[in-house]
């Protein structure tokens, strides 16, 4: 089963590479493939070291309200 992850965007460099916040935690993912432009402060769905489609911050806020509320309460 595959798991993606909404990010908010804090930084894009030259090499369109972003680094992206999970919850607290920073990753490095690649925008080569993200279905739309994007710009620091929006939030994407990331899987595997790629965004790849952008969303809006409710629904973003939403997945992530989801993941914290399955790992607090161990369903995994």
């Amino acid at each position: 089963m595959c798991i993606a992850f909404p990010g908010k965007i804090l930084t894009i460099d030259e090499d369109n590479f972003a680094v992206i916040d999970i919850s607290g935690t920073r990753r490095e993912v690649c925008l080569d493939i993200v279905d739309e432009p994007v710009s620091i402060g929006d939030y994407v769905i990331c899987h595997a070291g790629y965004a790849i489609h952008r969303i809006d911050e409710e629904s973003a806020r939403e997945s992530l309200a989801l993941l914290k509320e399955l790992i607090d309460n161990e369903i995994y």
